[in-house]
């Protein structure tokens, strides 16, 4: 039956199999405007080696192969040439040719532009020029009279081997990729989204489907091997290579310049400090919440401002992503298994941003925790959804404290303290008042701390007829701090106008929980 003939096209498992698989075929690369009655029969290509002698690289779809057709056939009048025609066979008629039907050669020697002209001598190559300098291809051939009626240069025009078209299925045809998922075959009555989504590997939204080209693709982004093991993904304790996380970036949506901040991602939270597999088995409704800074995130076009926690941004958003999606298909952390969650929050689908470094008067976050300025970073942190602080009135960094601290105080619950860490990211309204006070992002913090400090005996269980709260033991404790050392988060970003801060409450923090991890973005 029609419904149970496979598909040409092919995905790659994104989960933890990982034995051996076929590549994707090319495809008839030949249009059909070339298929044509030729007086003279073309050549298959005899190999993809080269060749002692000359060797030129053609196609009728470039006006400066056309016009030195004719110089071709007066080398070929008197010395030995290899002519390889990428497009037509019939192309050019003068001279005998090999017809390139599948890009073999092209790939293989790296040709970029044609014409291409190569001498090589005793196997190697010994020169080679692209488009057409008259002196170039004089030198070249030996034949100072060659081409002197045409112009001195013409540049050429782009190979049919770099065409953005096809170049992804070269690559996964040639390039040797290394790559070691195996590939899944649905049958040609399957919607490949809906297919996906019933094998499981989605996080509710629709994925990319993850076919080698799109993998090898990716891949371009990072120079790390495929086969490297970056970390352990919890729970299921499955090593996770550069590879499978290239095929979740890729269903995730990614670019490729993305992969190298997923990996770093990936690498944070797949550790004991931050306690990914704690994260996922908890009630609360929390996930890894990653704020990135250097200028990478500019170069990748993240979003620090406007909107900076919403919709709209590819980095943010399919970064975060894949971080979740790589946690869920190959380390098992799915809902209603591991992940045990009593609400959860929509950032659990992808909670990414960027600081605003550059219209901040604080510090980037990274620097803080220890990473040096002007280097790509990512901090994760165990976090729910973000709180709106609002402030329009304040005019002083110690009214805007105040409210600030008020706000804190309410995370979670007012007398639960010291055991939640919390990110506080300041927009460029209320950041302004500081900037404008001289206020250093260290006098910000001391304030806070301070002014989120509280007598024992307004915590402890049942004031206030809260249950809630710290043991009557701490009754008589001057002071107890909301928050742990360090526990605050100072970060920058948000749109310019709007006199309104966020913060984001974190989960247990500590031993027992999780720690913010921050580490280097590598190539």
């Amino acid at each position: 039956m029609d419904g149970n003939r496979t598909r040409r096209t092919k995905f790659i498992r994104p989960n933890r199999v990982e034995d051996g698989g076929a590549h994707q075929a090319l495809g008839h690369l030949r249009s059909a405007e070339y298929r044509v009655c030729m007086a003279t029969p073309v050549r298959e290509l005899s190999s993809t080696a080269l060749s002692d002698g000359l060797t030129v690289v053609v196609k009728r779809d470039c006006e400066t192969c056309q016009m030195v057709e004719q110089v071709i056939a007066e080398i070929a009048s008197s010395t030995p040439i290899r002519v390889i025609t990428q497009d037509d066979p019939a192309f050019p008629a003068s001279v005998d040719r090999e017809h390139d039907d599948e890009l073999a050669f092209s790939w293989h020697h790296d040709i970029e532009t044609v014409p291409t002209l190569i001498k090589v001598a005793g196997g190697v190559e010994e020169a080679r020029t692209v488009g057409w300098s008259q002196a170039d291809w004089q030198q070249i051939t030996g034949i100072p009279s060659l081409g002197t009626e045409l112009p001195v240069m013409r540049p050429g025009c782009g190979s049919m081997s770099v065409d953005p078209n096809l170049i992804d299925s070269l690559r996964a045809r040639f390039a040797g990729d290394g790559l070691s998922a195996r590939n899944v075959e649905f049958a040609q009555a399957e919607d490949p989204f809906e297919a996906m989504f019933e094998r499981g590997w989605t996080d509710g939204l629709p994925v990319v489907p993850p076919t080698r080209e799109r993998v090898l693709r990716m891949l371009e982004g990072t120079t790390r091997s495929p086969d490297e093991v970056v970390a352990i993904a919890p729970p299921d304790l499955v090593e996770l290579t550069v590879e499978k996380i290239a095929v979740n970036a890729v269903m995730a949506g990614c670019r490729p310049e993305y992969l190298p901040w997923v990996i770093a991602a990936i690498e944070a939270v797949c550790n004991d400090t931050f306690n990914m597999h704690g994260l996922l088995a908890t009630t609360m409704p929390v996930g890894p919440v990653l704020v990135c800074n250097g200028p990478g995130t500019k170069a990748i076009g993240m979003n620090s401002g406007i909107n900076v926690f919403g919709q709209g941004n590819r980095a943010n958003l399919t970064i975060g992503r894949a971080v979740q999606l790589v946690i869920r298909n190959v380390g098992g952390g799915r809902p209603g298994e591991v992940d045990r969650a009593t609400h959860g929050n929509p950032g659990k689908i992808s909670f990414c941003f960027a600081e605003d470094e550059a219209g901040s008067p604080f510090r980037p976050l990274s620097v803080r925790r220890g990473i040096p300025e002007g280097v790509d970073a990512i901090t994760v942190f165990a976090g729910e959804g973000p709180k709106c602080v609002v402030d329009q009135l304040a005019r002083t960094p110690e009214q805007l404290i105040a409210t600030l601290a008020d706000a804190l105080m309410g995370l979670h619950n007012r007398k639960l303290v010291i055991g939640f860490d919390v990110v506080l990211v300041i927009s460029p309204d209320h950041s302004r008042i500081f900037h404008e006070a001289k206020w250093s992002d260290e006098e910000v913090l001391d304030a806070l701390y301070l002014a989120t400090t509280r007598p024992g005996a307004d915590l402890v269980r049942g004031v206030g007829g809260i249950a809630e709260g710290v043991p009557e033991g701490f009754a008589d404790a001057p002071a107890l701090p909301k928050f742990r050392p360090g526990g605050i988060l100072l970060a920058h970003a948000g749109g310019g106008a709007g006199l309104f801060s966020s913060m984001i409450g974190g989960w247990v923090n500590g031993e027992m929980g999780s720690d913010p991890v921050t580490v280097e973005v590598r190539p």
